[in-house]
């Protein structure tokens, strides 16, 4: 997956069409998407009688930075630099790789080991460590999985959901050359042996951030594993590669931002490490890394931020439970769409990023039924920018998101869409065309899959069948006999 190619509705329409038709996939992610939501769910009823405060809290701690971000991030830096830190800028996703590159390459570094991170996934910093002559290994069990196989995250916080147990074990039996398992515990037995001989004398190990706290000069890793901890403490050289929008303002705000990750996320009330940085090795100090880098990416968040709308969106802390309550998203999976952020975050952010004309089809990877805004732990209106989302790339909205002046549009989808507002907006013309609903879709049900676009949609549905005599309930409403 390259994030620079522009995808076509047929590259779109046949990815859909496979994960559609992945029997496997589906069930493993219905199972998994249905763990999550209960376990978040009886959470939440158990032990946040006042979540919804919390919510509160969590979202005006976000607005608050976005605010003024240039002023926390400079607070960010003079701290962190105070405690050890070098601290770096990467405008693009060019510029953190190259100085990821230059950091390794100076100190002769031949192997990177990684904890989990979705802006290492951004950047594609496996593939130009590759074509460097670098290898980028990961440790995160789910990470490790889909490695092996060759294949980019599933989900934002649970990369390889859609396998199972005995997928797993075929995996490790033939990427690991492991016995043939399938038992939880002997599957993370395999793995852990693996990572441990990984770990023996590497030099460079590489983090996310989730919160980068501007009046400490400190960042706040959370994971449930350990390999972060190993990633960042037993190593020589720790670069942590942070987006710009992950700023905070202090511990306290971290805080509670981190009581809404954890239950969102995987329905717990606080994950198993709780890695806070504060810099490299000190002196009289036994572990710890010699040297610690800080990389604030940019990478066109810049432009997120100043729009009046879409800045909201910088307000994400990964949680992943829009994913997880998407009706769409538990279809397809993550790969279908094409992009390092699949769910409702991602299609408010990915065309932001990498541009409307490289990904103006994810807009479409959306029913509009507006659980992800209520589900958002720091409550960023998805569904409203969703549908800003879909005005631009219909090339009807603000003309503010990357890209916008060469997204190809459909006139027919145009044309389509004003005929339907004009009718949705009349009366009298609703209630007819419903009414003489009741006579075509027998005949949609025949004839739709031998129709222009008509068929396109029957394709994954069923013509619904329409109850009731509308011809009788329109003549009551408004007199009127529609034949």
């Amino acid at each position: 997956m390259t994030h620079t190619t522009t995808h076509s509705d047929h590259d779109y329409e046949q990815v859909i069409g496979e994960k559609l038709n992945d029997a496997q996939l589906r069930t493993n992610l219905r199972s998994a998407m249905d763990t999550l939501i209960h376990k978040r769910k009886d959470l939440l009823e158990d032990r946040y009688p006042e979540w919804e405060q919390l919510r509160t809290m969590g979202q005006n701690a976000k607005l608050k930075v976005l605010a003024q971000l240039d002023t926390y991030v400079q607070r960010f830096e003079e701290n962190a630099t105070k405690n050890g830190f070098v601290v770096h800028y990467a405008s693009t996703a060019k510029d953190a790789n190259e100085i990821i590159y230059k950091l390794a390459k100076e100190r002769g570094v031949e192997r990177i080991l990684k904890g989990k991170s979705m802006a290492s996934e951004e950047i594609e910093l496996n593939r130009y460590m590759k074509e460097k002559g670098i290898v980028a290994k990961e440790t995160d069990l789910g990470e490790l999985i889909i490695q092996l196989i060759d294949e980019h995250p599933v989900h934002i916080v649970v990369p390889a959901i859609h396998k199972n147990r005995h997928q797993v074990g075929k995996i490790f039996q033939e990427k690991l050359g492991a016995p043939l398992e399938s038992e939880p515990e002997k599957l993370n037995g395999i793995a852990r042996k693996h990572m441990r001989g990984e770990f023996e004398g590497f030099k460079m190990g590489i983090s996310g951030v989730n919160f980068a706290i501007a009046n400490e000069g400190a960042i706040w890793l959370v994971e449930n594993e350990g390999n972060g901890r190993m990633c960042t403490t037993a190593c020589d050289i720790h670069v942590a590669i942070c987006g710009i929008e992950k700023m905070v303002e202090s511990f306290e705000d971290a805080s509670i931002l981190n009581n809404l990750l954890c239950p969102s996320a995987v329905g717990v009330q606080i994950t198993c490490y709780q890695n806070i940085i504060t810099g490299p090795r000190q002196e009289g100090e036994l572990d710890g890394p010699k040297e610690a880098h800080i990389i604030l990416l940019d990478h066109n968040r810049s432009n997120i931020l100043a729009d009046e709308k879409y800045y909201r969106a910088l307000s994400c802390i990964r949680c992943g439970t829009c994913l997880n309550h998407c009706p769409v998203y538990d279809k397809i999976g993550g790969h279908a769409y094409l992009a390092t952020y699949p769910g409702p975050i991602g299609v408010v952010i990915t065309p932001q990023l990498f541009g409307l004309d490289n990904y103006a089809h994810i807009a479409n990877l959306c029913s509009l039924c507006g659980r992800c805004g209520e589900v958002c732990p720091v409550k960023i209106p998805l569904p409203e920018l969703i549908r800003d989302l879909r005005a631009e790339k219909s090339h009807e909205g603000r003309g503010v998101v990357r890209g916008y002046k060469d997204t190809k549009h459909s006139k027919l989808e145009e044309l389509g869409m004003k005929a339907f507002a004009k009718i949705a907006s009349n009366g009298t013309a609703w209630r007819a065309v419903m009414a003489m609903s009741g006579v075509f879709a027998p005949l949609g049900k025949v004839f739709g899959h031998y129709t222009p676009v008509l068929k396109k949609w029957l394709r994954y549905r069923e013509m619904p069948t329409i109850h009731g005599n509308l011809h009788a309930e329109v003549k009551k409403l408004t007199g009127v006999i529609y034949e």
